[in-house]
């Protein structure tokens, strides 16, 4: 450290650095949930004496390092410091290196314990609870103060070095970012309000909805005021979240924009998804299987070394410095997760069950802002975060090559699945709660796996393995289950059903992330109406909302209703002819590049064949089912500044949103159909449960999630304020007033 400089570290972040060696071992072995192991420290702190402590807090300085945690209990009878792990099964299962570990924390605890109170020995123990048998395996030493004291010397000594050079990192990012200039001449009309909303939203600790336009430079706009806000409020991190990749490549652009990886001291992470990531997906990660994963721990520290070193650490930086030191890139990318300034990543990454970046901000006591863009798209993907389903058709044939025990509690499962479709006889029934015999049959099968692997430890069979955690995950929800969600049986045949909890409000789940973060900003071009996030995503009371002028005029953009043609499924064979002529008159009127979007792949081909038929002299293409990167790269492509015609896409798909076509790449669109979700049994049911909590039922469930799709394939179309254009929203519904309202305010609707 610097100028006497502080630089806090927690216990188990010092020894996860210090005393990790040996390979990488990311083998599915049976471990406690979250909760069996809060559960289990409960256990066995309730055995102990009348003057037990349970989380005591310690802290003590080297140098200029403080060290703080908290010790799992202290008997100050036996002068004894426990530190307690849970885990299931053998306990010679668990690796000499996870051992090696705990050790050094409880060690670290006691050192800082015999500190506090002046003690000269201190005993400890690492006490390991089975959560299967209930049964304590209890390790015990005794050590002198002078000997520990020597111990946390050296661990502080080896940790010194790199706290060092992140306190001088942090330091000159701080000096750097308080000097921080916008990267352009100026801000763009409707981005400066932006910017003041975001920095205002940060220096008050608040979280902030805005609702900007496309086109208006939003990435860069929430950014710029966030990092002007990190050392004026002392925040550790920011986290930028985005629903695809196109909105993580704009992030980490506009971080490159504002000067890191030229001169900006910003170290950027870039976090990918494991199997996209995985140089070796036929191999299993473990070091007995994989290269990379061997002596991982032991490679580690080189090429943490050496990533910390490149700023921009997008998936091929890191790549290139995992592979130069023999190392696994996606494992590298979690363990720079804690030294980057800035992480790039999917929204799953804060706000699911088992959030890495989230789980990493509460045990570091973090103080991170956290950007969410497109952030229409966080209810369907938040609740399909905390959704679950089983299907009867995996449970066969998890049972076909299951050993013989656990083919037997699999079999018990079988019985309380017949159980339930007796019950419920109906091709889609919601059941009034998750079926009591059913969960019972799962914990047991669970329970019957885990208790296998920790006897076999091995691979399973892949469909055992899926069945597995489809019903870890199943039980997972089962325990929170309530009003925020419904479960549902949906028939497919006479054998076949599928049982789901599927998640309706997501709020309870997310609104402990929302609380972590010292300020969390969504925005998108469509968030109205705000309440709508509000209440579904469970933001904070105080949260602001800011909607942001358009820098667009409506000279920009003619909008015209064709409210002479219906789209609901009953005509719909009756509207391809009149929007196949609308597209070849509007194209004809105005040559130039179009996009056309429809509520299905099945309708968007039957236009086609229509205007192909019909309007041969339009040039036409079309989006396809399950694209592939380059694929969807190669249809955008297409649209240039000296092409012509129209591109033919699915609402609410990969050119929906986030694509960026300005000036003559694209002068026009079609929106057929208000988007609205499909009418089904599930969509009924979520209409039923929004009017009984919110009073709004067919808007929180059908118009408001479709009329953002339909907001978001318009604002394709006016990029910057030189762009001319038009759209063409074609159904009857656009023209009534409820719809009307929920247009961009700019707009001028002809029709």
């Amino acid at each position: 450290m610097t100028d006497g400089v502080k630089y806090t570290v927690a216990v188990r972040a010092l020894c996860e650095f210090t005393a990790k060696q040996g390979d990488l071992d990311i083998r599915f072995t049976p471990s406690p949930t979250a909760q069996e192991g809060m559960d289990g420290h409960a256990v066995v702190t309730s055995r102990r004496g009348p003057g037990y402590r349970t989380e005591v807090s310690l802290s003590g300085d080297w140098g200029d390092l403080h060290v703080r945690g908290r010790a799992d209990g202290y008997d100050p009878d036996q002068n004894l410091i426990e530190e307690i792990k849970t885990h299931r099964g053998k306990f010679a299962h668990i690796p000499d290196n996870h051992r090696h570990l705990h050790w050094a924390q409880v060690r670290v605890y006691g050192h800082l314990l015999c500190r506090q109170l002046g003690l000269e020995t201190v005993n400890l123990a690492l006490v390991y609870y089975d959560i299967g048998s209930g049964h304590e395996t209890v390790l015990r030493e005794t050590r002198e103060a002078g000997e520990l004291a020597a111990l946390f010397e050296d661990q502080c000594a080896r940790f010194a070095a790199w706290a060092a050079r992140e306190a001088a990192h942090r330091a000159a990012r701080n000096a750097a970012l308080s000097t921080l200039r916008f990267p352009h001449a100026d801000f763009r009309p409707g981005q400066r309000e932006l910017a003041e909303n975001v920095y205002r939203a940060n220096a008050s600790g608040r979280s902030l909805l805005a609702q900007a336009p496309t086109g208006i430079g939003k990435t860069v706009g929430s950014l710029f005021p966030v990092l002007k806000a990190l050392p004026q409020q002392g925040l550790d991190k920011v986290f930028f979240l985005a629903a695809k990749t196109p909105g993580r490549r704009l992030a980490i652009d506009a971080a490159r924009s504002l000067g890191a990886g030229t001169g900006l001291p910003l170290r950027v992470l870039e976090l990918t998804a494991r199997d996209k990531a995985c140089e070796h997906p036929d191999k299993a990660c473990q070091g007995d299987a994989c290269p990379l994963a061997k002596g991982f721990y032991d490679r580690l520290p080189a090429a943490r070394c050496a990533a910390a070193d490149v700023a921009i650490l997008d998936r091929d930086a890191l790549r290139d410095v995992a592979l130069q030191h023999d190392v696994c890139p996606y494992y590298l990318g979690s363990e720079m997760a804690r030294w980057a300034d800035m992480a790039v990543g999917d929204y799953n990454y804060y706000f699911d069950g088992g959030a890495m970046l989230y789980a990493l901000a509460q045990s570091n006591g973090w103080r991170a802002s956290v950007l969410v863009d497109e952030a229409h798209n966080m209810v369907s993907r938040a609740r399909s975060m905390y959704s679950a389903e089983l299907e009867r058709t995996n449970l066969r044939a998890a049972r076909a090559n299951a050993p013989p025990l656990v083919e037997k509690a699999l079999a018990r499962v079988g019985r309380a699945w017949t159980g339930v479709d007796k019950e419920a006889p109906a091709p889609y029934q919601v059941l009034d709660a998750v079926p009591e015999k059913l969960l019972d049959a799962l914990q047991n099968a669970t329970s019957t796996i885990n208790d296998f692997l920790a006897e076999f430890p091995g691979p399973l069979d892949p469909e055992l393995q899926r069945f597995h955690f489809d019903a870890l995950g199943f039980i997972r929800l089962a325990e929170s289950f309530g009003e925020h969600s419904l479960c549902d049986l949906t028939r497919a045949g006479v054998r076949d059903s599928s049982i789901s909890i599927r998640n309706v409000v997501p709020a309870p789940f997310l609104a402990p992330r929302f609380a972590q973060a010292h300020s969390a900003t969504l925005f998108s071009a469509t968030l109205s109406p705000w309440h709508y996030f509000l209440d579904l995503l469970g933001m904070p009371q105080d949260t602001a909302w800011a909607d942001v002028a358009s820098p667009f005029t409506a000279s920009q953009l003619d909008v015209h209703i064709a409210a002479n043609i219906s789209t609901r499924y009953q005509q719909r064979s009756a509207s391809l002819g009149p929007i196949a002529a609308l597209i070849a008159r509007q194209y004809g009127e105005r040559p130039g590049n179009y996009l056309a979007f429809f509520s299905s792949f099945d309708y968007l081909e039957q236009v086609l064949e229509r205007l192909a038929r019909e309007h041969p002299e339009v040039p036409a293409w079309r989006q396809e089912r399950r694209m592939s990167e380059p694929e969807r790269a190669a249809f955008l492509d297409r649209f240039t500044l000296a092409s012509r015609g129209v591109g033919f896409a699915v609402l609410g798909g990969s050119f929906g949103e986030g694509i960026d076509l300005p000036g003559d790449r694209l002068i026009g669109a079609f929106v057929a159909t208000l988007g609205l979700p499909q009418v089904n049994p599930v969509n009924e049911q979520l209409r039923e449960r929004m009017g009984a909590m919110f009073g709004a039922g067919y808007d929180y469930t059908y118009l408001y999630p479709g009329m953002q799709k339909v907001v978001q394939a318009a604002g394709r179309v006016i990029r910057t304020e030189r762009d001319r254009g038009v759209v063409w929203l074609i159904d009857d519904r656009f023209a009534r007033p409820e719809v009307r309202a929920l247009l961009p305010a700019w707009w001028q609707v002809d029709g």
